[in-house]
């Protein structure tokens, strides 16, 4: 799930400008024909794919610790929103004749460990995670995604369209901290938490495919250099920054 401030949009042109030539500049069936290049799509696809599938389980977790029934129906809008990403990422994986389970087994482990070590313990810290947490998973893959062929891009960029959890989250967690001011504290230390957490599965689980390193250093497709890979990463917590600003907590 994506969020709608600006930090996002300048991080996807400021990469999208070196990409231009290349593997960016094909279609799938071009760009394909590289099987390394095809083998680092099916992994990023597999990852995505189970993330979204995670997120859906996750809000319509969430919902049940909904305040109010408005909140609740308003979560479970949200899980169905990512149920859809989930189901065309699925469904391309199967057209390119990949099979989306075994796409997806990769990544399960250690995303189901990320889960289990940031757990929310009330409802705000389930916002404060689909907000802050999801988000960071999501500038990167947009990040990625300006790099890879033109077919993938526009799949890739599509299920990161914001669900309306951002200004949802925004909202209540907003109005939260005015009611007790001392609940920004707490929500701020969790946040960083999050951030840390996130930033270290994302290096996990690219350490551990060869496919996706090997895409990400310029091994195939337009992939970064180590410069590229370090502003990648100011840009990503530019944009946490600005999300924990947009919460009304410090970062």
């Amino acid at each position: 799930m994506e969020t709608p401030d600006e930090t996002n949009a300048n991080a996807t042109t400021d990469a999208a400008g070196a990409a231009t030539n290349g593997i960016a500049a094909q279609d799938w069936a071009t760009a394909s024909a590289d099987p390394h290049y095809r083998a680092a799509v099916v992994d990023l696809l597999g990852a995505l794919a189970y993330g979204e599938l995670a997120a859906f389980e996750r809000l319509a977790e969430d919902a049940k610790l909904a305040p109010t029934l408005a909140d609740k129906a308003e979560l479970a809008a949200m899980a169905s929103a990512e149920f859809g990403h989930f189901e065309r990422l699925r469904d391309r994986l199967a057209d390119i004749g990949e099979d989306p389970t075994s796409a997806m087994e990769p990544f399960a482990t250690a995303l189901d460990e990320f889960h289990r070590q940031t757990a929310p313990s009330d409802w705000l810290e389930g916002l404060v995670k689909a907000y802050v947490g999801d988000s960071i998973a999501s500038d990167f893959y947009r990040e990625v995604a300006v790099r890879l062929d033109s077919d993938t891009r526009g799949l890739v960029l599509a299920v990161l369209d914001d669900t309306g959890h951002a200004s949802f989250a925004v909202e209540k967690v907003r109005a939260a901290i005015e009611a007790e001011p001392r609940v920004g504290g707490r929500l701020a230390l969790w946040a960083r938490r999050l951030m840390g957490e996130a930033l270290s599965q994302a290096q996990r689980v690219v350490a551990e495919r060869d496919a996706l390193s090997t895409m990400l250093v310029g091994g195939v497709a337009d992939g970064f250099d180590l410069a590229e890979v370090g502003r990648m990463f100011t840009r990503i917590t530019e944009a946490h920054t600005k999300r924990m600003a947009a919460l009304g907590l410090a970062a």
